[in-house]
């Protein structure tokens, strides 16, 4: 298993004996100097029950490393958690921590010179920032999944995160008592694990099974389950086997990999921010991808899985009714996969779908039949117009008509929108628009869950537009419009709309439209002026400096 990378840190010469020295101090044997040096990126942390459970997965992927024969060194990284920031200053870090969580990863791993890693993270931006990371440095790596929360229940209701978010808007409308408001509060989160619908986390992890680079099957396994620490034993063996065979990052994600995990995105109703992520693992990798390579994709792939946060099941019953295997197996037989692409083990897809059956079980409702999915094309609608000139996403499934008209409610924040919606100042009908929440705006693009599930709370989830240069959570679901580009704090035309404007959103013809005229919006383009940075110090003021706009993935190398 010699390796020219850990030849560089490690030799038998006078020369290199303090290194040898130092890892002598840390476990290292005489016999050990031989073997693949393979980093572990533990993403565990108490701070939140996505990454909770993490340790066991890295103490079991440790033992499962010695016994291959590489020497493991673990490494921590850091994480941010959504669910727990939503709504406060503390969430304009989510987004920006997918760059310092690569960062980190890159770091540890050149840094020594490593010959693989093994990256465990559980919350939305663990997932993308560690593909990113392993894209980057390019030397054999494998994703491990924490796993899934099991639901939660309250009267006879499964609960997942989303629910307390939309029992705030609910119970402010009155139609929710005070003890079911408390009851959900008290119930939704009940185990360790990341949010239990098709929201970021699971759709990013169940992703990397299409692109090749996690074992099939591992993604929607609960965290707390006996089977999750199995998996990522075996995600260790099959790393060493991919050090063994210089498999690297960049062998295995391709274009033909990038458009499974698309389409995978597209067939089980995943969230938006799988295209922001996406565009930057794509960079990464240094593949060519734009965002409108994702409208391609979403009009041939069919929504196959009834996930919520649109639709009624949960991740833990998605593994339970065949999983993400059964679905590539589907959209494989479909002639809607490249089966040829490779896979960290070493075999292409196709091969390691080959057991997998053509068509979904009987006896669930989860996965349906390919001739019968609950929408005959994908749910990530990419739009255009003069409000978003560089593209934007709407998220369409779980609406009878995805077209809107109405006047613009115009936000400078969500603080702002969210005393609007508690106040119940907004109306069926109207348009709500926030901005100076992008990438450099915000900085950091928070999400906008909590504004979205109180509309929704309030019965206004499909009479009330809502679009942003901010995102929204995975769990949000509504006619909303995420990552209007160019943001507003860069002069974008959203910045530009005034109370009362009249837009219209309409998925049908992939258009968003302030409908102003030109000569108005000339005389108030010429009126705008820039605000003044949020931050001037600190690592938001640097990532507001260094950040791309969203469509192109909000990326801070090669922006």
């Amino acid at each position: 298993m010699a390796s020219n990378r850990r030849s560089r840190i490690i030799t038998h010469g006078i020369a290199r004996s303090p290194n040898r020295a130092m890892l002598r101090a840390v476990g290292f044997g005489d016999d050990d100097f031989e073997k693949p040096i393979v980093g572990v990126a533990n993403g565990h942390s108490t701070m939140n029950p996505c990454n909770a459970g993490i340790q066991p997965l890295v103490d079991r992927a440790m033992d499962a490393l010695k016994a291959s024969g590489a020497m493991p060194q673990v490494f921590g990284v850091p994480t941010v958690t959504d669910g727990i920031g939503m709504g406060t200053e503390g969430m304009k870090y989510s987004l920006v921590s997918r760059e310092v969580i690569a960062d980190a990863i890159e770091t540890s791993v050149n840094g020594q010179c490593m010959d693989g890693v093994l990256v465990v993270g559980g919350c939305d931006k663990n997932m993308p920032a560690g593909m990113m990371a392993m894209a980057r440095i390019n030397v054999p790596g494998i994703y491990v999944y924490a796993g899934t929360i099991k639901p939660g229940h309250w009267k006879g209701e499964a609960l997942t995160i989303v629910s307390p978010f939309e029992a705030v808007g609910a119970y402010t409308a009155g139609k929710m008592s005070k003890e079911d408001y408390d009851g959900i509060e008290c119930n939704a989160c009940p185990t360790v694990g990341a949010c239990g619908g098709m929201y970021t986390a699971n759709t990013m992890s169940s992703s990397f099974e299409a692109l090749g680079m996690s074992v099939l099957g591992s993604s929607q396994m609960a965290s707390p389950d006996p089977e999750k620490a199995d998996s990522a034993a075996e995600s260790a063996r099959v790393l060493v086997n991919a050090i063994e065979k210089d498999l690297k990052p960049r062998d295995i994600i391709t274009r033909k990999s990038i458009e499974n995990a698309i389409s995978l995105v597209m067939a089980t109703g995943g969230s938006t921010n799988a295209v922001l992520h996406y565009l930057a693992i794509a960079s990464a990798a240094e593949v060519p991808w734009t965002i409108d390579d994702f409208e391609s994709i979403r009009q041939r792939v069919p929504v196959l899985c009834d996930l919520k946060p649109s639709g009624k099941y949960v991740a833990v019953d998605f593994h339970r009714a065949g999983g993400v295997p059964q679905v590539l197996k589907m959209l494989l037989k479909a002639g809607l996969l490249h089966g040829e692409c490779m896979t960290i083990t070493g075999r292409t897809l196709a091969e390691e779908l080959a057991n997998v059956p053509d068509t979904p079980r009987a006896d669930q409702d989860v996965i349906r039949p390919f001739d019968q999915p609950l929408y005959k094309q994908g749910h990530l609608a990419i739009l255009r117009g003069n409000l978003a000139t560089e593209g934007c996403v709407a998220k369409i499934t779980g609406l009878k008509n995805p077209a809107i008209t109405g006047p613009a409610r115009v936000f400078d924040s969500e603080h702002a929108v969210m005393e609007a919606i508690l106040a119940r100042q907004i109306n069926a009908g109207d348009v709500v628009v926030i901005r100076y929440e992008g990438p450099k705006g915000g900085p950091g693009m928070q999400e906008m869950l909590a504004p979205t599930s109180a509309l929704v709370g309030q019965g206004l989830g499909e009479s009330v537009g809502l679009l942003t240069d901010g995102r929204f959570s995975g769990g949000t679901w509504g006619m909303v419009v995420g990552h209007v580009a160019p943001e507003a704090f860069v002069g974008g035309t959203i910045a530009l709309v005034q109370e009362g404007d009249s837009i219209t959103i309409d998925a049908h013809k992939l258009q968003i439209q302030l409908n102003v005229d030109d000569a108005e919006l000339a005389r108030r383009r010429a009126a705008w002026k820039a605000p003044a940075p949020r931050y001037t110090r600190g690592l938001l003021a640097k990532y507001a400096k260094l950040v791309s706009t969203a469509s192109k993935g909000a990326i801070t190398d090669g922006a």
